[in-house]
């Protein structure tokens, strides 16, 4: 009786061990590309001025956590500091996940909530550029000191996009 369980012990320790090795050994994958936005949100860009403005990010932060309207509050699913609490929200600290998105493509998530998950459709509480404002400051948690260049359609480094600057105020197109 001892040998029939100190063989199944073995056998269980062996297969644990087995799974471990066999699952370090994968590599992680690159998380997958968004999809594109839609026609309608594909040429809307950040205002002029508002990636790493400390006024936008302080406005954006209020927006971000409810103290502007308690109707919006995005920390109650991503956390303050960009760490999710609650299960399926976006990370908002991985660099590499975050430079996937433009900046029209976090608009458009931000305006429709994403299909198949519990995030909700946002424009019909906050304005236009409310959202930028949210996007702005959520930005800070993965790209701090970068900003999307539309030209270059990528991030690049804060004051290094060499967009042409949109009208004050306004998305450029």
């Amino acid at each position: 009786m001892k040998k029939d369980t100190c063989r199944k012990t073995v056998g269980v320790i062996a297969m644990v061990a087995m799974g471990w090795t066999v699952s370090a050994c994968g590599e992680a994958k690159p998380p997958a590309p968004p999809p594109p936005p839609p026609p309608e949100y594909a040429d809307k860009h950040m205002p002029d001025g508002y990636w790493n403005n400390p006024d936008i990010i302080a406005e954006g932060k209020a927006i971000y956590t409810g103290a502007e309207n308690i109707d919006v509050n995005c920390a109650s699913c991503h956390g303050k500091d960009g760490k999710p609490v609650k299960a399926g929200a976006r990370d908002f600290r991985g660099t590499e996940h975050m430079k996937l998105f433009s900046d029209s493509q976090w608009f458009w998530r931000v305006s429709e909530g994403v299909k198949g998950t519990k995030m909700k459709a946002w424009k019909s509480k906050l304005s236009e550029d409310e959202r930028w404002k949210v996007i702005a400051y959520e930005a800070t948690f993965g790209l701090k000191d970068m900003e999307y260049s539309v030209a270059k359609k990528q991030w690049v480094p804060a004051g290094t996009s060499g967009d042409a600057p949109a009208a004050s105020g306004e998305s450029s197109k």
